[in-house]
């Protein structure tokens, strides 16, 4: 579905932000980007979404349509627009001028997808932290896109929301991109964890079987304590 051969990249009087990279992922593919700060995470996915172009090595996406969920999306909770019309929003393109049936039929098929049915005429305003951004998940699903790309979904949003979230983006039949600081990402269904850090690190496989989480939550005391359990046996 994706493939990057040889890839680097750097802004204008800058070192490379990406060197040699290489990265292949499947269709179907649950993927987790995770790095340091300033590792080249949000450079990496510019550069798959065509937002920048390549300096080098070269990036083959086997798909025209992909959904894009940013990190920051801004709503004037002053306008009074509902789920529905935020969902709609998915369908624009610049050929079009109205909404056809068969747009409304797929915002609708999207807002079920993310479990917000009983919302769809509740105003943005009204909604939760984790109620808005499943909103924003079902804008991008409402292309039907082969390609679901997410730019830290889960930031800001309390636990019960990023539950409810990551439950919605492990039952998607979809290749899936998602860029987190979560360390709960590695416990939710990826099939593959690229640590980000100016080149790439694969790791094709996740199996951490005898960690629990505490009410839901992982986090780094947790795997700090699993690793020294893991060492002293």
């Amino acid at each position: 579905m994706i493939k990057i051969d040889n890839l680097s990249f750097a802004y204008q009087d800058r070192f490379d932000v990406l060197k040699d990279v290489n990265l292949n992922i499947k269709s179907g593919e649950y993927v987790a980007f995770i790095g340091p700060n300033g590792g080249g995470k949000s450079t990496l996915l510019k550069l798959i979404l065509g937002l920048v172009k390549t300096d080098r090595g070269r990036i083959s996406i086997d798909s025209k349509k992909i959904g894009y969920v940013p990190q920051h999306t801004n709503f004037s909770l002053d306008i009074p627009v509902t789920v529905f019309d935020v969902v709609l929003q998915g369908r624009i393109s610049k050929f079009k001028i109205f909404y056809s049936d068969e747009d409304k039929q797929e915002a609708l098929k999207a807002i079920e997808i993310v479990n917000m049915k009983d919302f769809k005429d509740r105003k943005i305003s009204d909604l939760s932290g984790g109620q808005r951004q499943r909103v924003l998940i079902a804008r991008a699903l409402c292309l039907n896109p082969d390609i679901l790309i997410l730019d830290e979904p889960t930031s800001a949003i309390d636990i019960e929301g990023q539950k409810d979230i990551y439950k919605i983006l492990k039952s998607l039949n979809i290749t899936r991109i998602i860029v987190s600081h979560d360390i709960n990402i590695l416990l939710e269904g990826v099939d593959k964890v690229v640590f980000v850090n100016k080149t790439l690190f694969v790791h094709d496989s996740i199996d951490l079987p005898t960690i629990e989480k505490d009410n839901g939550h992982f986090c780094e005391i947790e795997l700090m304590n699993y690793l020294k359990r893991t060492k002293d046996v």
